[in-house]
């Protein structure tokens, strides 16, 4: 229904706790994530329905481990031993592989973007989000008591009076401008093509990655028989980054990148872009927030934007969700722009790194030689028994860990934490007194557990009671054993506490565990 109408007709205001402005996959996860805690959330999308149009493929490990806490996907053996890869690449050159422990699911989804958007709007819908489609945010306003969004769309005019605003309203949204958050640019050195077409001629470029002397031509076959191409040189930004795309412009491009002529035709989906990177210098001001690409962007190499930005969603929506219900601690919602803009930042790092190894220079060669040896001897290793989702001494390990986000470790918030903190928790099987569990299917309630391991970890159950509205307190059994009486683990799979490792024979006494509950979810009751 549309906003009452008032004798002035004038809009009334209808109450929300929270508006997402933007209704792409990132936006709808949030909004999801906060309909799971029962927050009143509200959508605002201008597109009437999803697109189909290629854009993004490829959800990386850390982001399809945590959407798995989530319920999102199903849950693999947390019994199964060992590690799983999948063939990647970097810059373009072969042989990278993403590594993850086999007790998680697969290390490289591939599904489109407008897949998990449909998916993830279902989700919304269920858990009752009001998505609003066709309708535009035309202005928003803060003050210490909540946000006032006005969005215009079939019904008209809607005014909204909510806790929170996160702008999901992408690189070219108006978020950011409205909270007055200011942004760390890096101009375009480099201009790419992409389309939808049919080669029509004896000479095509070949499938995959080739790259000339003047730039790469990336084709990739679809379902349909057309190829998906894409295009990339360093002649320069493009003049009008919003000036559509002719067939001509994509042939004729790349014609002189693969220095023969190439015929093209029935296109379709033409589009450009470039490596111009941003990165907004605060994720939070006041009651307005950012998320994916409002928050962040960069050039598309690696796959890795989708996956930031859904990280980013799940990272915010339980600090947010318990911020509105009052279970959070002071400075809990501080705490997304401080574990997300480092994890953006490496992001946009490692593809400008990425970027300039693809350039075509000559002088460039023996740095690409070295790393495509580097690639090539650790696909040579595969199934040589190392672990999974750790960054090890190894360089080319450390590459796979960058670009799948399993190198993420967010900063621990108490004094003299131990080692555990921060650290992304693995799905491990569990011996619970309600039978079999693990750490996946334990995190799918939303509610933060806190695991304690035997008799080590009883003393800290009795300091917990203050919180039994916001835990749930598990005696477990890991197995294989874990070296620590007991784990706080966030929403997200992190974890929050741990005592300081203790001998195998004696228990920490449960100090430390009140301070890291106030921290993360306020006073007790």
């Amino acid at each position: 229904m549309g906003a009452e109408v008032g004798k002035s007709g004038v809009p009334v205001t209808e109450d929300a706790q929270v508006v997402v402005v933007g209704g792409g996959p990132v936006g709808m996860l949030l909004a999801a994530e906060l309909g799971v805690y029962g927050i009143d959330t509200v959508v605002l999308e201008v597109r009437a329905a999803t697109t189909d149009r290629p854009r993004a493929t490829t959800v990386h490990a850390r982001t399809v481990q945590s959407l798995a806490r989530r319920g999102c996907f199903p849950v693999p053996d947390a019994a199964a031993e060992g590690t799983v890869s999948r063939p990647f690449h970097f810059a373009g050159l072969p042989g990278l592989r993403i590594t993850a422990p086999a007790s998680e699911p697969e290390p490289l989804l591939k599904k489109s973007q407008a897949a998990l958007e449909r998916s993830f709007e279902a989700r919304a819908r269920a858990v009752g989000v009001r998505v609003l489609r066709g309708y535009r945010a035309t202005d928003a306003r803060q003050s210490p008591e909540g946000v006032v969004v006005t969005a215009e769309g079939p019904e008209g005019v809607r005014v909204f009076r909510a806790a929170y605003l996160v702008g999901a309203d992408g690189s070219r949204g108006t978020v950011r401008a409205w909270a007055g958050i200011t942004a760390d640019a890096r101009p375009a050195t480099a201009s790419a093509l992409m389309g939808l077409v049919r080669f029509a001629g004896e000479r095509v470029p070949p499938l995959g990655w080739h790259r000339t002397r003047r730039g790469w031509i990336i084709t990739k076959p679809m379902a349909d028989g057309r190829v998906l191409v894409r295009t990339l040189d360093w002649t320069g930004g493009h003049g009008d980054r919003n000036s559509p795309v002719t067939l001509d412009e994509l042939r004729d491009r790349v014609s002189w990148i693969a220095g023969y002529d190439v015929d093209m035709v029935s296109p379709s989906r033409l589009s450009r872009f470039s490596d111009f990177a941003r990165q907004a210098d605060r994720y939070r001001a006041g009651r307005m927030l950012l998320v994916g690409d409002a928050a962040h962007v960069h050039f598309p190499i690696g796959g890795q934007g989708l996956s930031t930005g859904l990280l980013d969603a799940l990272n915010l929506g339980w600090k947010l969700a318990f911020t509105v219900r009052g279970t959070a601690g002071p400075d809990l919602l501080d705490t997304y722009h401080d574990e997300r803009w480092p994890a953006a930042r490496r992001v946009i790092d490692n593809t400008c790194v990425q970027v300039t190894l693809m350039r075509p220079s000559p002088e460039l060669d023996p740095m690409r030689a070295l790393f495509a040896g580097l690639l090539a001897g650790d696909e040579a290793k595969e199934g040589d028994g190392r672990d999974g989702g750790e960054s090890g001494e190894d360089g080319v390990r450390h590459l796979s860990d960058m670009i799948s986000g399993q190198d993420t470790v967010v900063a621990p918030r108490s004094v003299g934490s131990s080692r555990w903190e921060g650290r992304f928790l693995r799905n491990t099987a569990l011996r619970t007194e309600s039978g079999p569990a693990d750490v996946i299917g334990l995190l799918r309630g939303g509610r933060p557990p806190l695991l304690l391991f035997g008799e080590r970890g009883l003393p800290y159950e009795a300091e917990a009671q203050g919180w039994a509205h916001v835990l749930r307190v598990v005696r477990a059994e890991p197995v294989p054993a874990l070296p620590c009486a007991a784990l706080l683990v966030r929403p997200d799979g992190y974890v929050a506490w741990a005592p300081e490792d203790v001998p195998e024979d004696g228990a920490a006494g449960g100090a430390g565990l009140g301070e890291a509950l106030r921290d993360w979810f306020g006073e007790p009751r």
